[in-house]
């Protein structure tokens, strides 16, 4: 694959943002199970250093997620032969916390496009509101091949 090939460039960016409501935050922690006082008692959190419950931290990184398919869904259709996976995030950081009210835009930019291994690395910035960083990441974006099935095989 050529850096050309991608249909998308350095430094091309997308905003998604989401207020992160009380809904949200029980859904995740049903689904994943992480059911801490951390993000689901009130009192507790009122004697904590934050005051209040905070968001599960890997919520923001599903929201850096969707930042992702917002800026390569448009272009799934070119790649022929290929198949868009999320190859995963380094450099993972939780910042500071996320509150329940709190509206997270997160900022995606395309900062490398890797040809030879069919890859992407992205900048991924979670803010908060007040303009604070609350997340961030690099994420590596691959395109697989689709295997080519044999004709005369049967």
């Amino acid at each position: 694959m050529q850096d050309t090939d991608f249909h998308v460039a350095v430094g091309q960016s997308i905003r998604f943002a989401k207020t992160v409501s009380e809904s949200d935050v029980y859904l995740f922690a049903g689904i994943t199970g992480d059911l801490s006082d951390v993000h689901c008692n009130e009192q507790f959190m009122e004697k904590s250093a934050f005051g209040k419950r905070i968001a599960h931290g890997v919520l923001a990184m599903g929201f850096m997620s969707t930042a992702s398919t917002v800026m390569f869904t448009p272009h799934v259709s070119k790649y022929v032969g290929l198949t868009p996976v999320s190859q995963g995030y380094d450099r993972v950081r939780f910042i500071g916390p996320v509150f329940f009210g709190d509206t997270v835009t997160v900022s995606y930019t395309i900062e490398k496009l890797d040809g030879a291994k069919n890859r992407t690395f992205s900048n991924v910035e979670v803010k908060n509101q007040r303009g604070e960083v609350v997340a961030a990441a690099v994420h590596i974006m691959k395109w697989v091949p689709v295997p080519v099935l044999d004709q005369n095989a049967a």
